[in-house]
């Protein structure tokens, strides 16, 4: 099956909670380091099901985020809980043609955005790419003369230069079958370059994390540690 479900309830591994799993928010792990600015980061998470793997994954990075650097703050966009709208629609339409303004809900995204530095966009794998519904948010939100455009010249301008992106996709399948049939290779592509390069936001970091349904769901918990604490603690 392309579509993978990636929902297995955190609770039925015996963890608690995220954060409880191990310590992770107590005191004594948050440290901060003066010479560099804090961090504000924006976690989007596109899964309808809140007791999702997907869903502990985020929680799990924007914790370790927080106790990384005392500084650093972590805001989470649910997009279903949200509901947000993923249609492109006339008002979309008009605003990429430069005849329109830009529709309120999407102005708010802008707002939202424009408060952060880092972009970690936490998935479920819908045949080999994003979900419709993070997809439609790319699709509303990096808008024309807002994530690019284009100068008196005709070449493109990328407006996101600011913007640090994490990619975290949970899939079901097999890792061996997705590089034997260079699906990955296929979403860094499309994904990595065609979209957040083209705007000239930075992928930092993208990991695909594979076999969630067969076993592998606690490992990847784990995993989501690590990545949250390498995000929180960047190169200097």
């Amino acid at each position: 099956m392309a579509r993978t479900s990636s929902r297995s309830d955190f609770a039925s591994l015996g963890l608690s909670s995220p954060a409880k799993a191990d310590g992770s928010n107590s005191d004594s792990s948050i440290s901060s380091d003066s010479r560099r600015p804090p961090m504000h980061s924006l976690i989007v998470i596109a899964h309808p099901e809140p007791d999702s793997l997907t869903h502990a994954m985020a929680h799990r990075i924007g914790d370790a985020i927080t106790a990384a650097d005392a500084r650093n703050t972590v805001a989470y966009a649910d997009l279903m809980a949200e509901g947000f709208d993923p249609r492109f629609n006339a008002q979309d339409q008009a605003l990429f043609r430069s005849t329109g303004a830009v529709p309120a809900d999407i102005a708010a995204e802008h707002a939202r955005l424009e408060a952060t530095d880092t972009l970690v966009l936490v998935f479920p794998l819908y045949w080999w790419s994003f979900p419709a519904l993070l997809k439609g948010w790319i699709d509303r939100v990096f808008t024309n003369e807002w994530a690019y455009a284009q100068d008196a010249q005709g070449k493109l301008v990328k407006k996101l230069q600011r913007l640090n992106v994490h990619l975290v996709g949970l899939g079901g399948a097999d890792a061996a079958m997705v590089e034997r049939r260079g699906y990955d290779a296929a979403m860094k592509t499309q994904i990595d370059m065609g979209i957040f390069d083209y705007c000239g936001a930075r992928v930092l970091t993208s990991d695909l994390l594979l076999d969630a349904d067969t076993g592998a769901a606690e490992t990847h918990l784990q995993t989501a540690l690590a990545i949250g604490r390498k995000i929180g603690t960047p190169m200097r």
